[in-house]
């Protein structure tokens, strides 16, 4: 899929997507140009997926973590109430899960209340959501989306 020099840019990335490619030229002995090109190759492959600032959500007054569980009405295979979650703003994440709920879905509200009307208001609005479990999370220990790689351990 990737070579150790592809993995190791994929590591500098992770751990920051806003240096520059001489940096990371640098950093793993190629010219710009190669870093430049191979990154570009990554990217249209579907390797690198996009880039985005990591915002603080409790400086933006979203300090309340949950995650909902979803069960619904909908027949297997169809994902009508999974595309109606993720178009809500507050869902950072949605997933179909195995078990007896449907849907996994992280949210950030700003406060209980908040969470409260999101759950009446957006998710009970949706037609064939059925129920709804939350788990409000107390402390995150460990959040974020970099991934392991089987190569660059020297990035770490």
């Amino acid at each position: 899929m990737f070579d150790e020099i592809d993995a190791q840019i994929l590591a500098i990335l992770q751990q920051n997507a806003r240096i520059n490619n001489a940096e990371i030229a640098r950093r793993v002995g190629l010219v710009p140009s190669a870093v430049l090109e191979r990154v570009r190759k990554l990217e249209k492959r579907g390797v690198i997926k996009g880039y985005e600032a990591r915002l603080a959500p409790a400086a933006l007054g979203l300090g309340l973590l949950a995650f909902v569980f979803v069960r619904t009405a909908e027949r297997t295979g169809e994902a009508v109430t999974g595309e109606a979650l993720a178009r809500v703003p507050e869902a950072l994440e949605v997933h179909h899960v195995a078990g007896e709920d449907c849907y996994l879905v992280k949210v950030r509200a700003a406060s209980t209340e908040a969470l409260g009307r999101l759950l009446r208001e957006t998710f009970g609005a949706i037609p064939t959501v059925t129920s709804t479990r939350t788990t409000i999370v107390l402390e995150s220990l460990k959040e974020g989306g970099r991934l392991p790689l089987p190569v660059a351990e020297a990035e770490r």
